[in-house]
């Protein structure tokens, strides 16, 4: 019984066996954690058009139910960039910013992902996310990185401009208003950035060049953050910029736990939410699971996909009965955790008992915190996320993956994204189909007087000008079967003096039931002109389905040979 429930519940593996050597790491890191992820959890609610206590609430259960029910031990949940940007998306048609009807409209959000997630997770779906490809996924977060930092140029200016996840738009409204930049939020907004990237990297470097350690430098360079809010509030509280220069300001943080609250159960508004919420909820899990599994190979660990599933999708339900929204496993905060010296998942539980209080005992001082300092937050931490080296790596190696890469990013710009998700995973899958319906087929020979064949165009081979072999080095399936048809057939015309046919079946990995009637047309119709059609290497797995629907007998067995060494020693004498 102990056993089962450490399958549903692993957290009882390392809760049973934690060692007294491993709090001080988990302690650290979760103070650490916490001052990185209180101003972006409220930067992230407002980039989700939501008030700033929202991204706090749903950094506190998130972050304690995770770890016991996830498989990794360092990974941080809570408000994210990329989801926020997406619920924004979602909500803004339905209910207007600022109103109770958007709140709950992203708490039914923060629900249906949850719903979706556990789903998944209980049906053994993982699997599905495998469809949204690489090239895919990079060219959306970098097309919406680009959007989500745009979007921050307005706090940045201090520009009064309706939030909207069109770039166009975006661009074209900020262009509009220029001439009205608020120069004291420009100065104050650039100062942060320079902050958060001077902390990030020179101030890194210089103090390792004194001979700083590792431990030392993580909490100074990870406090920026929280240090440009610090100073920001000080600054405005102190020169009251909110009135003599018109600087925006967060404004007043309700103090207390969040309420309890229902998520709304119209089925109407369900529907509506749904395609958001399925993308949401794929999209959080991707980027939550690759930060795990990155950090867990470091770690020596095993992340189950659908545990994980099940870890996300409980977080999210917490998130929605607190008052939150969508929340998954964010990567910088989780590298930050594990630098930290994190050891379990304590260490994300201790973060989320740290958001707790400050949302009981110390929201009333982030009144006078600057928008423009929280846009700088976002700015920095979004930026990384534009990919463009894999998309050069992906053009080197492969011009399909790189038109994906390019089509989604484009497609996130121009139509916003969660269009731009979908259409990009439509022409990655629809690339997909075309390269493999046109799968490489070789001729090969025999490579001296060795059992190895190799095609005729790379290696100097012996080939008979009866004897016709070929391999395919793809699985044969209704795309491809008539490509691989139409290719015999060019063959067949070149070479007139072919009597017989080799299909090498060493790559076939499978056969489905269209391909196969294509192939027993083409045997009936090489029969015809007097050519005999045979297979060598066909695999276990293929052979088995062969045998059970009697196309072996049908053939006959003979013309089945072990390998093609056998096959042209027998047929062509070589």
């Amino acid at each position: 019984m102990i056993k089962q429930l450490q399958l549903y519940i692993p957290a009882l593996n390392w809760l049973s066996n934690y060692q007294s050597k491993h709090l001080f790491g988990d302690i650290t890191a979760g103070i650490i954690v916490t001052s990185l992820l209180i101003p972006q959890g409220m930067a992230y609610a407002l980039l989700a058009g939501l008030p700033p206590q929202i991204g706090l609430y749903a950094s506190i259960l998130p972050a304690i139910i995770y770890p016991l029910l996830g498989t990794s031990q360092v990974l941080s949940v809570g408000p994210v960039a990329v989801d926020s940007l997406m619920v924004a998306a979602a909500i803004a048609k339905l209910a207007p910013q600022g109103s109770s009807e958007y709140l709950a409209l992203a708490i039914a959000l923060a629900f249906l992902v949850g719903i979706i997630e556990i789903g998944m997770g209980v049906l053994r779906m993982g699997f599905l996310v495998n469809f949204l490809s690489r090239s895919v996924i990079s060219g959306f977060i970098s097309g919406a990185a680009i959007i989500i930092g745009f979007s921050q140029v307005r706090h940045l200016l201090g520009l009064k401009i309706p939030a909207t996840e069109s770039f166009i738009e975006l661009f074209t409204l900020t262009l509009g208003k220029i001439t009205e930049v608020n120069w004291v939020a420009l100065s104050l907004g650039l100062t942060s950035i320079a902050m958060l990237l001077y902390f990030n990297q020179p101030l890194v470097k210089l103090l390792k060049r004194q001979g700083w350690s590792e431990q030392k430098i993580l909490p100074i360079s990870k406090s920026a953050p929280l240090l440009v809010v610090i100073l920001g509030t000080l600054l405005v509280s102190i020169f009251r910029w909110d009135q003599v220069a018109g600087l925006r300001i967060v404004g007043m943080v309700p103090s207390g736990l969040p309420p309890l609250s229902m998520p709304t159960f119209d089925l109407q508004t369900w529907r509506s939410l749904l395609p958001a919420a399925t993308a949401i909820a794929l999209v959080g899990y991707i980027e939550g699971f690759s930060g795990a599994q990155a950090l867990a190979s470091k770690r020596r660990e095993k992340i189950d996909p659908n545990q994980e599933l099940i870890a996300f999708g409980a977080a999210n339900l917490s998130a929605a009965f607190t008052g939150g929204y969508p929340v998954t496993g964010g990567v910088s905060r989780s590298v930050v955790n594990f630098a930290a010296g994190a050891n379990t998942g304590l260490a994300s539980i201790i973060t989320g008992i740290l958001v707790a209080i400050a949302v009981m005992f110390f929201t009333s001082w982030f009144y006078f915190l600057p928008q423009t300092c929280l846009a700088a937050t976002i700015i920095t931490a979004v930026y990384k996320l534009i990919d463009f080296s894999t998309l050069k790596r992906m053009w080197n190696y492969d011009k399909a993956d790189a038109i994906a890469w390019l089509v989604t990013f484009s497609a996130v710009l121009v139509l916003g994204v969660e269009k731009g998700i979908i259409f990009g995973t439509i022409i990655a899958l629809s690339l997909h189909l075309w390269h493999t319906s046109r799968p490489h087929i070789a001729i090969v020979g025999r490579l001296g007087e060795s059992e190895h064949f190799r095609n005729v165009l790379r290696y100097e081979v012996k080939t008979s000008p009866q004897v016709l072999a070929i391999r395919v080095d793809a699985s044969l399936y209704f795309a491809n079967a008539k490509y691989m048809e139409n290719f015999l057939s060019r063959e067949i015309s070149d070479h007139p003096n072919i009597t017989s046919i080799v299909l090498v079946c060493s790559a076939v990995n499978l056969i489905d039931a269209s391909a196969l009637e294509i192939i027993e047309s083409l045997i009936a119709d090489l029969k015809f002109i007097g050519i005999n059609f045979y297979f060598s290497e066909v695999k276990g797995p293929v052979m088995d389905k062969l045998l059970n629907i009697g196309f072996v007998d049908y053939v006959g067995r003979d013309r089945f040979f072990l390998s093609t060494d056998i096959a042209m020693r027998e047929l062509a004498g070589i």
